[in-house]
């Protein structure tokens, strides 16, 4: 099955760089009018120029394809409405969402100014929720949308001196989970990206051998595919130097308690019985764990009558 984006518009936010770019560079190869989103700042979200977006579109039309930019600041809802707007008058319609900006400003939590983790929440969170927002009853009223959330190992896992990206990073699978379901009788599916790429924000973090390994279009193949009719739903695609996995939320099965055995001591004598991965299973809404503990104390207390 070939991908193809023929006919459909695709916003990608920062885009005048790295992997944006790149994700840009390909839905227009594959058909898709493209809105490149750039604010144009530094690494630390400081400045702002049009620059990079407007060259992004010049490469794209180079190469037959359509374009245009859009300097948005996707921290500024009134901006991303106004991006969203051009689209619109522009294409009549907006297919594909790719919430990719971001800034990096790290230091170790003991270190780090306040103002600098309400920074990163605000353009990793905040921006995709704006743009996220300025799109949603477009998608809902064609029933169609696909919609990618960017990601990270530092939310997943953690990464020392990225306590404000790592929360952002975090939050945004928050909002994906949620909109998987709002989303799903409308034909919206969200998705999101883990990458792990040579960018303007690891340039320094690693050595140069290594750098020119991580390619941006080994990561850009996989949100691609996020983004296709034939996408998946709610999945974490994890994606960097050629390999592939998925990143999975999970539950055990756990255990039930009785009231009299309700205490932190009885608890922590559990917690092996606790922890077993036997039956581990994801949730498909946050219902599901109250439906479950409730069931468990449905058959103690049934168990009980029995006796």
């Amino acid at each position: 099955m070939t991908v193809s984006f023929e006919h459909q518009v695709a916003i990608v936010t920062g885009a005048g760089n790295g992997l944006g770019r790149s994700h840009a560079l390909a839905l227009a190869a594959r058909g898709a009018r493209v809105v490149v989103n750039d604010f144009g700042g530094q690494r630390d979200g400081t400045g702002g120029s049009s620059q990079a977006a407007q060259d992004v579109v010049a490469e794209i039309e180079a190469a037959g394809g359509t374009a245009i930019a859009h300097g948005a600041n996707v921290a500024d809802y009134a901006q991303v409405s106004d991006m969203v707007s051009h689209a619109m008058q522009q294409w009549g319609r907006v297919d594909i969402l790719i919430n990719n900006a971001g800034i990096l400003r790290d230091k170790s939590f003991s270190k780090m100014d306040i103002a600098d983790f309400a920074a990163v929440m605000d353009v990793h969170v905040m921006g995709t929720v704006n743009c996220t927002k300025a799109v949603w009853d477009i998608m809902r009223e064609q029933n169609y949308g696909r919609i990618l959330v960017t990601t990270s190992s530092s939310g997943l896992y953690g990464n020392f001196g990225q306590s404000n990206y790592g929360a952002a990073k975090m939050a945004v699978i928050g909002l994906m989970n949620t909109l998987v379901l709002e989303g799903a009788k409308h034909n919206i599916r969200v998705n999101a990206l883990a990458p792990t790429a040579g960018t303007r924000m690891t340039a320094d973090l690693l050595p140069a051998d290594i750098f020119a390994m991580l390619t941006t279009e080994s990561v850009t193949a996989g949100a691609l595919t996020l983004c296709s009719a034939e996408a998946p739903n709610r999945m974490i695609l994890c994606a960097g130097v050629g390999g592939y996995a998925t990143a999975r939320i999970v539950e055990t099965e756990g255990i039930f308690l009785p009231e009299t055995e309700q205490n932190p001591e009885t608890v922590a004598a559990h917690f092996n019985d606790i922890q077993d991965p036997h039956g581990q299973h994801e949730l498909t809404n946050g219902g599901k764990q109250g439906e479950k503990f409730l069931a468990k104390a449905m058959a103690y207390v049934q168990s009980q009558q029995r006796q």
